[in-house]
């Protein structure tokens, strides 16, 4: 009888338009009315135009769905007269979310098996990095962001593969001294990337399924996904007009050192199955360790679900806890911790992790609770804003994080 009352408070509360392009399929008869309010404010606000999201309680799935549509806007930013529903099924781009259910997730495979250490130093792999102030730089300051490498650098313009992207990134000095400051890198995470495949001796992609995609099963999760093979994607931005300001306008937040004009590039069309990210469409052709991953809200799932089941894990515990360990500086190995507001409120259990990425994507999970908090949205779909950016949605995450750790029928 719960459920059923609230399926029909649901009814009320969402906007009619939302409830015809809800995907009906559930994986459990239990719902978050509050959750559906908040997804639909959101739309109607339009900070998307739709979204998924799962949440779990240990190896419960409590709700599982779609709202709104997968593309609602053109390249010439004119509303589609027919947009895509939004399924349970639909990849979407994560953006850097690729961080840590990809890279993060390789470089703990591989200290699991016993073939790196995160303290050991980058250069004993790289041999690039044993020169000057780099050669104290370990595989723990990549995944902490406090190796001192550059934040962002418009790689295109130099590098057209990640062999030139290497010789770049060693050839540039660091911004800050080793260890000394957390400073969010993309760069960072191109060289884990590096790392793994030197280490494997496979690409970043054939590591990552034959040791963890494939051995849990997943299905929907991949680089560079086709037409042919996955008709749902969620479409994202039109070419690249936030990169392409951080290059051109030093008012932006981000002086680049570069010529705009001496490469011409630039995406134009609406994405749609091609890393959003141009770092990694251009120079790494989609695979990348910062950006670039395709993926489900039940696939993302199940990876985060196998960090704490010992039925379906991939790495022991005892590694599982030392990339959950807080640093110095309050965060894990390649995770954000609480309390950061970028990924939950600041009140979570200490123990609380998660990641965001910049397409609108968040996951959460709470190991105290056993929640498992997804939630996936195409916020770039409408362009971009007056000012130039995405629309925010910090406070829209916070709020979906409240609502699933109160009672899920209190509005």
């Amino acid at each position: 009888m719960i459920a059923q009352y609230g399926n029909a408070v649901v009814v009320l509360l969402i906007p009619l338009f939302l409830i015809l392009s809800c995907n009906a399929e559930t994986e459990s008869e239990q719902v978050y009315p509050k959750i559906d309010r908040i997804i639909a404010e959101g739309i109607d606000e339009r900070l998307f135009p739709g979204a998924v999201v799962l949440i779990a309680e240990g190896d419960q799935v409590l709700h599982h769905k779609a709202y709104g549509h997968a593309n609602a806007m053109d390249a010439e930013k004119s509303l589609l007269t027919v947009p895509e529903p939004m399924t349970i099924g639909h990849l979407f781009d994560l953006a850097s979310l690729t961080k840590v259910l990809a890279t993060t997730y390789g470089i703990m495979i591989l200290e699991d098996q016993g073939k790196i250490s995160v303290d050991d130093p980058v250069s004993d792999y790289l041999p690039e990095f044993a020169a000057g102030s780099k050669n104290s730089i370990t595989v723990r300051h990549l995944l902490t962001h406090t190796s001192g490498l550059m934040q962002w650098f418009p790689t295109y313009y130099v590098a057209s593969d990640k062999s030139e992207r290497q010789q770049f990134i060693s050839g540039q000095p660091l911004h800050n001294p080793v260890g000394e400051a957390r400073s969010y890198s993309d760069f960072g995470f191109m060289v884990l990337s590096d790392l793994i495949e030197e280490v494997s001796g496979h690409s970043l992609d054939e590591f990552l399924n034959e040791q963890l995609y494939r051995p849990l099963g997943l299905e929907h999760t991949l680089f560079n996904p086709s037409a042919e093979n996955h008709a749902d994607i969620v479409s994202t931005s039109h070419g690249n007009p936030f990169e392409r300001r951080m290059v051109y306008d030093d008012d932006f937040g981000y002086k680049i050192d570069i010529d705009p004009e001496a490469w011409d590039e630039w995406r134009s069309h609406t994405l749609h199955g091609e890393a959003s990210d141009a770092n990694a469409f251009h120079t790494h052709q989609g695979i990348a360790g910062h950006a670039g991953l395709f993926s489900t809200a039940s696939d993302i799932y199940k990876l985060l679900f196998a960090l704490s089941d010992s039925t379906t894990a991939v790495v022991g515990d005892s590694t599982v806890a030392k990339f959950l360990s807080p640093d110095q500086f309050g965060e894990g190995l390649g995770w954000m911790m609480t309390p950061n507001s970028l990924h939950a409120p600041d009140d979570l259990p200490r123990s609380s992790f998660g990641h965001t990425g910049f397409t609108g994507t968040n996951i959460v999970v709470v190991p105290r609770t056993e929640h498992i908090i997804i939630v996936l949205t195409n916020r770039q779909n409408y362009g971009v804003l007056e000012s130039g950016y995405y629309p925010n949605l910090r406070e829209f995450r916070m709020r979906i994080v409240e609502a699933v750790l109160e009672d899920p029928l209190v509005f």
